[in-house]
């Protein structure tokens, strides 16, 4: 412009306005931060000095250390269990009560309309139902235990409302007015483990993901995408079945020998993808729904995993046996971890707890540590205990052996937030509750499979699933926690029945040990891969592997023990426990780094055995980068492939080379397999699509790597356009110099709160919600901090905690959480662990008395209530 705009005199009345203005935002805004601080800080837990509480018999003692980790001392169990109760409502509250919601499928009572999709898919499950019945079936102690636990919760919200118990009690106002949590049950506590074995609940992913393939695929090209256990190259946990290896190939061929309704051949081409399309739609419908559920437990994914592994003391420094563990699960904040020790002043028959360990907020006991005498870790077993049944429906019944049969319903009321109460009715066959949708789907026509004649009508996908059957696992954690030896380990793990998990062992004798529970189905056809036919009764289970049938070792000749979800048995093992195991590059890995310090003569340390639990080996980079590296490229792909010649295959945080392969890797899947599979099928990476691609590396014309509109004919010029699209996928998102890329800076951790995390209002998630955080390691790496090759590079599974159990001393044994012990936004110990996690580090883990007291900075007696 060719004159200056007019400048106002700093006298003008405008100036004088906002000069007013903002004394009065600032004013507003200190108010507002007063006000606010007050608000986050007003349900902070009182951690030292006396509190009163109804129902004690004596005193308790309660040491918080420096990161608020209490360490509960009390002169009997009831006591104990009551302090835990009101100790864990202190800090987890909100977490606890939203817990509840989710797993009785009440969630649009605190969030409205939006969550009906989820409530309704959980009530048709039940998880609320079958947790009340394994309640009316406890024994008189479990649930005196229980009892004491949610009468500790109840203690504390009789003097704590709204904003007092959590800053998300403020938050959820806005929305729902008058909101008041009602009394805590043990039914809230023991329905949490149903919530954890969906979380672990074996293959049904698998299922679901065969049959949408079917619409696409031939049944070897399905199998080619879901090879069996690589047994030839990696370890099982225990030798039990590991036969001839001839029978691994006669394992492999059986495989597809199954009753399968989604992928079997028909007569007639055209009826063949005409029943695979029916049926996937069913699948698609399941998949929906039961894809709502893992955002609020945490993501599911067939590499969620976990690593744990125990070393007798014929191979450590101390003479004694170590212990590791860290289960891999979705990340939230608060971690789904709470860290406590309970402990009896006297140890006796009437109080037997000294024990340590993590724990789950809403449930008494501690879950995976060590008590006085022996300590244990878990990792996921992964046994198939969920099939689906293909239900061929008759009016208001459905078809079994010819006959018609009722459905068994019931009607499940919902209320809704702002709303009016919603009613279903669910229906359940003989098999399970009914997945699919009320309409259901139509099969036109005849198809003839190898599971015999598919008539036209209706259908519907019911389930069938151990955790639906009420069980002991909610007994099992006391019996566990109060074990001394092996005998009563094992004792712990006969009533332990789902999930199913391996669990590890060591006691302060010497000895280590594995042993595998759960209730496995056996069943009368087929091995559990695809979908079943639920019309006939020449299918379904006819009961469980006996506990003493189950894979179990003691004091193996090896002197240690590794589960990495990997198999747990040989092909030659009598029963089926799953054909979908996890592919074993992380318990390959585990196994060869103890296998190098043992034969070195090196005596296994505390240390030593946390940085195996961060080694960052990438052993699909190994067997893929020579093969990249050996390619022609052009320029400027061949620079960025030039960092992986001497790239020694760690996925570490800082490295330019680990960030160009998994860029690499990722539009591998995607342009070699993606495009070829259905939405719902697309390549997540990890441990099976490691084995998928591992397999075709030497089958350098197979179809897999042909693209005829991309004009690529083999697999070199495959890996040449993925490595092409890698390049301008990586100076996109990190810059065009390449020595300046990190593999942590596209890698990154959100913890995200579960409830108000995801809300999509900014300000509400940066309440709750902390991060990025860079980070290293992978999937199906020993560090597992795991991503989804279908969605990008943000870590969605984690470590969610560390621990290294030394058994020659407990106090030098070292643990560390993904988040920290407190549930409030912020408090001083919400994240604190976060840091030290995020670099594989631990914190020490004082246990004995003496240890505990020189830790301790806070003290808070709980003391009986005057009457």
């Amino acid at each position: 412009m060719g004159t200056d705009a007019p400048r106002l005199s700093r006298r003008h009345p405008f100036w004088r306005f906002l000069a007013i203005l903002l004394v009065i935002l600032l004013t507003l805004t200190v108010v507002a931060g007063v006000l606010g601080f007050w608000t986050v800080t007003r349900s902070f837990p009182q951690t030292s000095g006396n509190i009163d509480i109804p129902g004690l018999k004596a005193p308790v003692s309660v040491q918080r250390d420096d990161a608020g980790i209490p360490q509960i001392t009390a002169s009997n169990s009831h006591d104990l269990f009551l302090a835990e109760g009101y100790v864990h409502a202190q800090d987890r509250f909100w977490e606890m009560d939203f817990r509840r919601h989710v797993t009785a499928g009440r969630l649009s009572e605190l969030f409205g309309k939006s969550q009906l999709g989820t409530d309704e898919f959980i009530r048709t499950l039940g998880w609320r139902n079958v947790a009340e019945q394994e309640v009316k079936q406890m024994d008189a102690t479990t649930l005196s235990y229980y009892q004491a636990y949610a009468d500790g919760v109840n203690a504390y919200l009789a003097h704590h409302k709204g904003a007092d118990i959590s800053l998300e009690y403020a938050v959820l106002g806005l929305q729902t007015p008058g909101y008041t949590p009602e009394k805590w049950t043990p039914a809230d506590s023991v329905s949490w483990l149903k919530a954890m074995a969906w979380d672990l609940r074996s293959n049904l992913e698998d299922e679901l993901d065969r049959a949408l393939l079917a619409t696409k695929l031939t049944a070897t090209d399905i199998a080619t995408l879901h090879p069996t256990y690589p047994y030839s190259s990696h370890p099982t946990i225990t030798d039990a079945g590991s036969g001839d290896p001839a029978r691994v190939a006669e394992s492999s061929a059986s495989a597809s020998t199954t009753a399968d309704v989604s992928s079997s051949a028909t007569s007639d081409g055209t009826d063949e993808a005409a029943a695979a399309s029916d049926i996937a739609a069913l699948a698609s419908s399941v998949q929906a729904s039961a894809a709502e559920v893992p955002q609020l437990l945490g993501i599911n994914s067939d590499d969620i995993g976990s690593n744990s592994w125990v070393v007798s003391g014929s191979h450590t420094s101390t003479g004694k046996p170590l212990l590791s563990n860290d289960p891999h699960l979705g990340p939230a904040a608060p971690s789904i971890w709470y860290q406590v020790g309970l402990h009896c002043s006297t140890v006796s028959a009437a109080c037997p707890f000294d024990v340590a360990g993590y724990s789950f907020s809403g449930l008494p006991g501690v879950i995976i540590g060590h008590n006085d005498k022996i300590a244990w870790g878990f990792t996921n077993l992964g046994p198939d205990v969920t099939d689906l049944y293909l239900e061929r429906l008759d009016g208001d019944g459905y078809l079994y052996d010819g006959k018609k049969q009722a459905f068994t319903t019931r009607k499940e009321t919902i209320k809704v937030a702002g709303g009016s109460p919603v009613t279903i009715t669910v229906r359940s066959t003989i098999h399970g509750p009914l997945l699919s949708g009320g309409d259901y789907d139509t099969v036109t026509k005849s198809h003839r499979t190898s599971s015999g004649d598919i008539p036209g009508g209706k259908y519907a996908l019911s389930l069938q699933w151990t955790a639906l059957t009420p069980g002991h696992t909610a007994e099992s954690i006391f019996i566990l926690d109060k074990a001394t030896d092996w005998n009563g380990f094992r004792a712990a793990a006969r009533e332990f029945d789902v999930p199913a998990q391996n669990l590890i062992y060591a006691d302060t004798a010497g000895n280590i040990g594995y042993q595998a529970p759960g209730l496995i189905p056996i069943r009368k056809q087929g091995d559990g891969t695809t979908i079943t036919p639920g019309w006939s009764s020449a299918y379904g289970w006819t009961g469980y592997i006996p506990f003493d049938q189950l894979p179990s070792a003691y004091n193996p000749k090896a002197g240690y023990i590794v589960t990495a979800n990997n198999a747990a048995v040989g092909p030659s093992f009598a029963q089926n426990l799953t054909k979908d195991w996890d592919a074993g590059y992380r318990a390959d890995r585990i196994t060869h780094d103890l296998q190098k310090l043992i034969k070195a003569g090196t005596k296994i340390t505390s240390a030593d055995m946390s940085r195996i639990d961060a080694d960052t080996y990438d052993a699909n980079a190994a067997a893929l980068v020579p093969v990249l590296t050996s390619i022609h490229l052009d320029s400027g792909t061949a620079r960025a492939v030039d960092l992986l010649k001497k790239w020694n295959f760690h996925d570490d945080e800082g490295s330019a080379a680990a960030a160009y392969f998994n860029i690499f890797w990722r539009n591998l899947l995607h342009d070699a397999f993606g495009r070829k599979l259905p939405a719902g099928s697309q390549p997540a990476g990890g441990d099976r699509w490691f084995q998928v691609v591992d397999s075709l590396i030497d089958q350098p014309d197979s179809s897999w790597w042909v693209d005829e509109k991309l004009g690529i004919g083999n697999r070199d010029e495959m890996f040449a356009y993925a490595a092409d699209q890698a390049y301008r996928e990586a100076v996109k998102l990190m810059g065009p110099d390449s020595s300046q890329w990190k593999w942590g800076d596209i890698h990154t951790l959100e913890v995200t709160n579960q409830s108000f995390g995801a809300s999509g209002i900014a300000p509400i998630e940066w309440l709750f919600n902390r991060g990025p955080y860079r980070l290293g390691g992978g999937s199906s790496v020993v560090d597992a901090v795991g991503w989804d090759a279908s969605q990008g590079y943000e870590v969605d599974w984690v470590p969610s905690m560390r621990q290294v159990v030394d058994l020659g001393d407990f106090d030098h044994s070292t643990w560390i959480n993904l988040t920290g012990d407190s549930g409030h936004a912020f408090n001083p110990h919400y994240m604190d662990q976060t840091p030290l996690w995020q670099h594989n580090k631990t914190r020490s883990w004082p246990f004995s008395k003496d240890a505990v007291a020189k830790a301790t900075q806070d003290t808070l007696t709980l003391t009986p209530a005057s009457r």
